[in-house]
């Protein structure tokens, strides 16, 4: 159930989709989302393999763009698939060059699944501002990973200046598991807390929102400890009892797979904490549809860009031709 269709045109894409979505019958009802994934050629098969982790889970119609080089003649080729290689769902994989690939929006609109949300998501670099791309204006949510920056503490800034609700990054999903088991383990007991750490590897954008986390929702300054990693290695929470008695939670993972939980004076615990792949991540992220709060104040917390939460919803979309970059002023 595939078709690949070679300088073609949205209209043959179109019509390639409904052919195959009548051949697929059943297969191909009941989407809750439209997935947009924008991404280099270099990584075009990390992101389908994500994607289709990620699809699994949540029935969608998958939109994979590949912008090209923007200095070759226009030309568009696309595989069309339904129920194929990338897993039971409708998938479009497109490869723009030329001019083209700067208004992709032009092709993917039309093949967005009717009256559903649009979820679209940068596997590579985040953008410095979602608004140049209209790929991004046009979603409902708008996922990044401030991981795959060169600065990662620089991209989580310019998330916080560049924040509207509806956005978020997997740095912030990869933290999810870290932030259940202290929230647990602190929910257990009447304590006040004082202070807390973090462990990770240097510029790790993930520590930073987990100590973002902690500042917003705790009250504390928590503080980064430098480790080898990999990722986040650690982390730790001081607090005083009702009777002034001292009461610390600390989670250590050194090997990226197996955590040791201490909780005041119980005993350790083992438990599972494995270092995440990237479809479970995208998973994640695609179980809702509403901005993520709890993800704004924890930015803003780690940045010091205050009010974010407040921002409008929707974006304007702002047309930048690299062209211009070379002209003269």
């Amino acid at each position: 159930m595939t078709t690949t269709l070679w300088d073609t045109t949205g209209t043959d894409i179109v019509n390639a989709l409904l052919s195959e979505r009548r051949t697929a019958g059943a297969l191909a009802s009941g989407l809750a989302l439209s997935l947009v994934v924008v991404v280099d050629e270099k990584q075009v098969q990390e992101a389908e393999t994500a994607a289709t982790i990620a699809a699994a889970a949540h029935p969608c119609r998958l939109l994979v763009v590949v912008r090209r080089s923007v200095e070759a003649d226009n030309r568009l080729d696309a595989e069309v698939q339904v129920g194929g290689r990338l897993g039971p769902t409708e998938a479009v994989v497109m490869r723009m060059y030329g001019r083209l690939a700067l208004h992709a929006e032009s092709v993917v609109l039309p093949l967005l699944a009717p009256d559903a949300p649009v979820v679209t998501w940068w596997h590579g670099a985040p953008p410095d501002e979602i608004a140049t791309d209209a790929l991004g204006v046009l979603a409902n949510r708008r996922i990044t990973d401030c991981a795959r920056a060169a600065d990662p503490s620089a991209a989580l800034r310019r998330r916080a200046e560049d924040y509207a609700p509806g956005d978020t990054d997997l740095a912030w999903t990869r933290t999810t598991p870290w932030r259940a088991l202290l929230a647990s383990a602190l929910d257990a007991v009447e304590a006040r807390p004082s202070g807390a750490t973090v462990g990770a590897e240097a510029g790790n954008p993930s520590a930073a929102l987990l100590c973002g986390w902690l500042d917003s929702r705790l009250g504390v300054r928590a503080e980064i400890d430098q480790t080898a990693g990999p990722g986040i290695t650690s982390a730790a929470i001081d607090a005083t009892r009702a009777d002034e008695s001292r009461y610390a939670v600390s989670i250590s993972r050194p090997d990226g797979r197996l955590a040791t939980l201490r909780r005041g004076d119980e005993g350790e615990r083992q438990l599972p904490l494995p270092r995440r792949e990237l479809g479970d991540l995208l998973a994640e992220e695609l179980r809702r549809m509403d901005p993520d709060a709890v993800y704004a104040e924890a930015l803003a917390a780690v940045t010091g860009v205050s009010g974010i939460a407040e921002r409008p919803a929707v974006r304007t979309h702002v047309w930048r031709d690299p062209a211009w970059s070379g002209a003269s002023s």
